[in-house]
């Protein structure tokens, strides 16, 4: 059996941040300026007490709702999260049971960011294929924005809170649907996007919350979200087109035979230095980040769901996805459209 992407849905909170509140704050800074650079107009923010698992469950019941299958259908839930709710257990198994799908299902986190969708995208297909699994729920949630201080416009600017989940299930299909993978790690740049405190490495205490402000005036402590902005663009621009090639290559196939592009929605700025370097068509590149920000793992279906409410992927689509960033950890595929609801 081969696994096919069937049904996306996502949830956004209701609190959101715009870019002229961010101005209003920082009065150095334009709105102009920062929707022409970043392409985000605004950003979700999760409530004092909302956790990824809330957003999760929210977005699930939106995919329950819309008809593309129930809870007891469910064999095995992915949860792909930086922020979870508890360090144990797995905030998996409180989704599993908040969402009544069956004791039998399989149900697990892993810890990856904005390259999470496509290494999730992997592990449901290896389930489905291997017969482990024929309904896979895979989600992503994250509420990075509680790791952000308010002092820091630098990463308050991008990130946003978000979950979406996505349906695999099941296809007789004798050709893949997804694949093939190119996957990439490089944790030598794990300090350019990092908490620094909080785990067992450097648990938190009063030290690690003295912050401090640094030459661009972001104020931020170790407790806080540190992203080295100048680091991140370099090691995009290095990856993204390698393994855009790579992948291609594996395939067999031109880069003209892609129907759709859809990256991890860093930026616009980041997405069309990107495009331009791949001469990838404006219109083949899908931007879907000014309603809600850098939504980190949750970027690419978010953008997918955009993109099938656009009209962009008829059943035959081929589209490429590749997530980047955190970790360093970057991953591609390519998806074969089947009917994207």
């Amino acid at each position: 059996m081969q696994a096919a992407v069937s049904a996306i849905e996502y949830y956004l909170p209701p609190k959101t941040v715009s870019t002229a509140d961010l101005a209003a704050e920082f009065p150095e800074w334009a709105v102009d300026k920062i929707d022409e650079k970043m392409g985000i107009r605004e950003r979700h923010v999760s409530a004092p007490g909302e956790c990824a698992s809330d957003l999760a469950v929210a977005a699930a019941r939106r995919l329950f709702d819309s008809g593309a299958c129930r809870p007891d259908q469910i064999d095995y839930v992915l949860l792909c999260t930086q922020s979870p709710d508890h360090f144990l257990p797995s905030t998996a198994c409180l989704i599993q049971d908040r969402l009544g799908i069956p004791s039998g299902a399989g149900a697990l986190d892993f810890n990856l960011g904005c390259s999470g969708y496509v290494y999730g995208l992997g592990l449901a297909q290896g389930l489905i294929s291997s017969g482990q699994a024929s309904t896979v729920l895979l989600i992503t949630a994250d509420t990075l924005t509680k790791f952000i201080n308010p002092g820091d416009k630098s990463v308050r600017s991008v990130f946003g809170d978000a979950a979406a989940v996505t349906l695999l299930s099941a296809d007789d299909s004798t050709a893949p649907l997804i694949g093939p993978f190119i996957y990439g790690t490089n944790g030598r740049g794990a300090p350019n996007l990092m908490v620094p405190a909080g785990g067992m490495r450097q648990p938190r205490n009063g030290e690690t919350a003295v912050t401090v402000e640094d030459d661009g005036g972001n104020v931020r402590s170790r407790n806080d979200l540190f992203m080295d902005g100048a680091e991140i663009f370099t090691f995009s621009l290095d990856v993204v087109p390698q393994t855009v090639n790579s992948l291609l290559a594996k395939a067999g196939l031109q880069a003209s035979d892609v129907d759709l592009f859809v990256f991890h929605q860093a930026n616009r700025f980041m997405l069309e230095h990107l495009r331009k370097r791949l001469r990838i068509p404006a219109g083949k590149l899908q931007l879907s980040m000014s309603h809600c920000g850098n939504t980190v793992s949750s970027s690419i279906p978010i953008a997918l769901k955009h993109a099938a409410a656009e009209g962009k992927l008829p059943p035959g689509a081929l589209v490429m996805l590749v997530g980047f960033g955190v970790g360093y950890s970057w991953g591609g595929t390519l998806l074969r459209c089947s009917g994207l609801r």
